[in-house]
């Protein structure tokens, strides 16, 4: 059983598992760990999720692209956050109902459209989805090169926004007036920093990337779009942006972690 469990085309798999179940976690996690670093905890990512995978969907059934469906999603993401930081930031609501309540009523919703557009079939509605992209020479490097460098373009997407997104909070001002207005609020709005405008940024960068990661469900793990699909990875990406101490690369560790857990 051990000659099995380390053979190169069990490592593959759990390396191509692994991977595939961590992108969506990993997405959603670094656009939360954008809207804690503002001050504001958004529970309702299960929620932004699943409007992500509905509208990614049906933005690739209508165009025939997976990729404007990609866009979509993540737009749909957006959209439904600005709800949430106007009820949050603009309205003072409670953060932990408001996010509840996004949950509920964005999920619910999500089935309501899909079932409105297509009713209840026995046999699925499929689409155009992404498809692996082998990099040259690096492929073809054993047990790691079809499993890391033979994936779908979101998945590369994703390990990318991580130094991005390094850079974007520890190189750039604006990142720093978006970890200010998390730290000290009261001395950001000193220094003259619009601390709403940076909480509705971050809020909106949250929803992009947690709609990216729902229509990554729909996309490319799979070809459809399923009923409560997200299957709590919304709460388990809250986990994991807590669990990498609010750092993206302490974000991406937890996600694979999770996805290693989830994929063996």
């Amino acid at each position: 059983m051990l000659t099995t469990m380390l053979s190169e085309g069990f490592l593959n798999d759990l390396l191509v598992s692994t991977l595939r179940m961590a992108t969506p976690l990993l997405l959603a996690a670094l656009g939360e760990m954008y809207s804690e670093r503002a001050g504001l905890i958004n529970i309702g990512l299960e929620g932004l999720m699943g409007f992500g995978a509905l509208f990614g969907f049906l933005g690739a059934y209508v165009t025939g692209s997976p990729w404007v469906g990609f866009v979509i999603g993540g737009l749909s993401g957006v959209l439904l956050n600005v709800v949430f930081a106007y009820a949050t930031v603009t309205r003072n609501g409670d953060q932990i109902v408001n996010g509840m309540a996004l949950n509920i009523l964005s999920l619910g919703a999500a089935s309501y459209i899909f079932r409105m557009f297509f009713g209840i079939k026995s046999t699925p509605t499929t689409i155009a989805s992404f498809q692996p992209i082998a990099i040259p020479f690096l492929s073809k490097i054993p047990i790691l090169g079809p499993a890391i460098f033979t994936q779908s373009a979101p998945l590369y997407f994703a390990l990318l926004l991580v130094p991005m997104s390094f850079f974007f909070l520890y190189r750039t001002t604006l990142g720093l007036k978006l970890r200010s207005v998390g730290e000290h609020p009261r001395a950001a709005d000193t220094l003259g920093i619009s601390v709403p405008g940076m909480r509705y940024l971050a809020l909106c960068l949250a929803g992009l990337l947690a709609g990216f990661g729902g229509a990554y469900l729909s996309l490319a793990y799979l070809n459809m779009f399923v009923e409560n699909m997200v299957a709590g990875r919304g709460f388990i990406a809250l986990a994991a942006v807590i669990f990498g101490k609010w750092t993206p690369v302490g974000v991406m560790l937890s996600a694979l972690l999770f996805g290693f857990a989830d994929a063996l």
